[in-house]
This record gives structure tokens, C-alpha cells and sequence, in this order.
């Protein structure tokens, strides 16, 4: 079995949390070298994954010939040039989502990719989120009869900003309609496919906000209404998901258990049951069945993290498609240059048929 030796440029919470422990964990893919320029993220690198090679900078990655893949996860800001340097240097490519800060970015890349014969792929990774496998189980079995409202909700509470974080900088791809946003946009894309208008609200709520830290998105189709939310004042929890349908409605709380074990140093590989929600946080269901009203809790699917550097994996030995193409993640970033449009004009901007691709 050939094993493929990853660099990962990146090494904050992105790279900690999110890649470098399913990177490990996937028996095909070694963990090659790292970023890492802090003295605190060597110490963590040194202790985690005494394997990995800590190096300055990505240059020190993209140049090394004995790179296969190289892992972006960082800032929003430099997505795009490392991607066009990697591929350039002719490495396969992985993305933190969002995958650049314009269409065109992404375009590009994707030209790039196709000439020289490389995977290119975007870390969608929620979803792999228990909570979202759950729903798309939901709507998939057309329990609710036609649906008619979708709403799904990122919401968070801290009411100061975060000193030295560059999502809280009027930068290109900042906020949070573009880290959390991101994430809703894409589930709501695979669920529901092309939506024909968008229109968004976006808000800097917070005392000095320089970015954006309350966004709504509403997305029209034919016979149904998506919402999409998110903001940093939430200090009570709010439901995931709400679904409504004909027949009824399915509402679920609580979050995929999956970052808080990733942030408290668990590895997937050694974790018995990753991925299961405590019972409390099921959804329920509520519809009328045949004259008879049921309400009932729905168990909720395993989150599935690995999956995705799994089919990464798939597709180098196969030539299969990744999990996530990146035209899928291109197209979330033409929702969000339309989003900021729509603020920008106050008015729903339509989505031409030729605009996003089928799915």
C-alpha cells in the first residue's frame, strides 16, 4: 500500500484540531512536515507527533520533493497563493474551507489542477457532523412530506473581540458569514441543490467589530425557504436544525461531538464509538402518520471526520471523485460574493441556471 507524505502548512487550531489527527490516524497518509514557528506549537508537535518534521515555513514544504499532498490551513488571506504555489510545484492539494476569497481564485485553481493531472480538494468537513448526517437522514426519507422551511444555525457567545485574530480583521475572507457561513452554504447546497436568489443580512454587532459577526442568509427555491444563521450573542442555546414539512417538523439541538474530543487531544484511530451524540442532544420528530400523531426521537448518525482524508486517499489510488470537488467549493464561494452583493445593494441577487454547478 503506498503512503502518501503530507505536509501541512498550518499549525493553529485549524491544523491542530482538524487535520493533523485524521491525518495520523489514516494508514495510508503520514504526517511529513509542519509549520510550525511558535515554540509552543513545536512543543505541541513534538508531543503529539514526534514523527512530523517542524519547519519555518511553507516554502519548506511545497519545494520538498518527497511531498505528495500539502495540507493549506491557514488564514483565509493566503488560501490561494499557497494552493497555486502547491499545485504549481506539482502537489496534490487539500484546502481548509473557504476554499479561496473569490470565484475567480477558485477558478483558477481549478484550471491549474486539471492541466497537471492533480487532486484538488476543500475541507467541507461539516459534512462529516453527526448533527448534519442526521438531517440529511431526515430529508432523505421524505418523512416530512414536502418541505417547506430549512433553517440551520452556527450560533456562538462571546461578546469581546479576540485580540490578534485575523477573522476579526477587515481582511478578505473574514468574519463570520465566511467561516461559519461557509459551512451552512455548503450542507444546504447538498441537500437542495442550486438555490434561483439569495439574500443576506449582514451585521458587525459587537462594540469596535471590524468584521462581520452576525450574518443571515436566505436562499429561495421553487416551493421552499432556506434560512441560514449565525452570530456571536447567543448565551442560551438555540436548535441546529428546524425542519418543516406537510407533515410535520423535525427540530434538533446540540452539536457534533466531534471538536471538543479533537481539542482535548483524542485521537479518532484510538476512540471507541467516535462520533456518537449523547441521547440528549437527538432531535425529535413530530408529524401526523396515517390520521395519528407521532413524536419520537431520532438517533442521531455517527460524525464521520475520517471519512474525508479517507476519500482523499480513494481517490489518489482510484481516480475517484473526492467527498468534496472543488467546483462544490468554488460554488459556495459564488454564494458568498453574492451575499455580500445582496447587503451591499439591500436586494436578493438571482442565481443564473449557469452559475452553479448541477448537483
Amino acid at each position: 500500500m503506498k503512503k502518501y507524505k503530507v505536509g501541512l502548512i498550518g499549525f493553529s487550531i485549524g491544523g491542530q484540531v482538524f487535520h493533523a489527527p485524521f491525518i495520523v490516524g489514516n494508514p495510508a497518509l503520514e504526517l511529513y512536515k509542519v509549520t510550525a514557528r511558535r515554540a509552543e506549537q513545536k512543543q505541541l508537535l513534538q508531543d503529539r507527533y514526534p514523527q512530523a518534521i517542524a519547519v519555518e515555513s511553507a516554502d519548506d514544504i511545497i519545494a520538498d520533493e518527497a511531498v505528495d499532498i500539502v495540507v493549506v490551513a491557514t488564514s483565509n488571506d493566503v488560501h490561494y497563493t499557497l494552493a497555486k504555489q502547491a499545485l504549481e510545484a506539482g502537489k496534490h492539494v487539500v484546502v481548509e474551507k473557504p476554499f479561496t476569497n473569490t470565484t475567480a481564485e477558485a477558478d483558477e485553481l481549478i484550471a491549474i489542477a486539471q492541466e497537471k493531472g492533480l487532486l484538488l480538494t476543500v475541507h467541507h468537513n461539516a459534512r462529516f457532523h453527526s448533527d448534519f448526517k442526521t438531517v440529511k437522514k431526515v430529508v432523505d426519507s421524505g418523512v416530512l412530506g414536502p418541505l417547506v422551511n430549512y433553517e440551520a444555525r452556527y450560533d456562538r457567545f462571546r461578546n469581546f473581540l479576540r485580540e490578534g485574530a485575523w477573522r476579526e480583521e477587515d481582511l478578505p475572507g473574514s468574519g463570520i458569514h465566511y467561516d461559519l457561513g461557509a459551512h451552512l452554504l455548503d450542507q444546504a447546497l447538498q441537500l437542495f441543490g442550486a438555490p434561483t436568489w439569495i439574500f443576506a443580512d449582514l451585521r458587525r454587532q459587537r462594540e469596535g467589530a471590524k468584521a462581520v459577526d452576525d450574518f443571515e442568509f436566505i436562499l429561495n427555491y421553487p416551493k421552499l425557504k432556506v434560512s441560514l444563521k449565525g452570530q456571536m450573542l447567543a448565551k442560551e442555546a438555540t436548535a441546529r436544525y428546524a425542519l418543516y414539512g406537510w407533515n410535520g417538523s423535525f427540530v434538533k439541538p446540540g452539536t457534533d461531538p466531534q471538536e471538543e474530543l479533537l481539542r482535548a487531544g483524542v485521537f479518532p484511530h484510538e476512540h471507541e464509538n467516535w462520533g456518537a451524540e449523547d441521547e440528549s442532544t437527538y432531535g425529535r420528530l413530530a408529524i401526523l402518520k396515517a390520521g395519528e400523531d407521532v413524536n419520537e426521537r431520532v438517533t442521531s448518525e455517527l460524525g464521520s471526520g475520517p471519512d474525508f482524508y479517507q476519500s482523499v486517499v480513494s481517490s489518489l489510488n482510484d481516480g475517484t471523485k473526492p467527498a468534496v470537488t472543488a467546483e462544490q467549493a468554488r460554488d459556495v464561494i459564488r454564494l458568498l460574493e453574492a451575499a455580500e452583493q445582496s447587503w451591499k445593494e439591500q436586494c436578493a441577487i438571482p442565481l443564473a441556471v449557469d452559475t452553479l454547478i448541477a448537483y
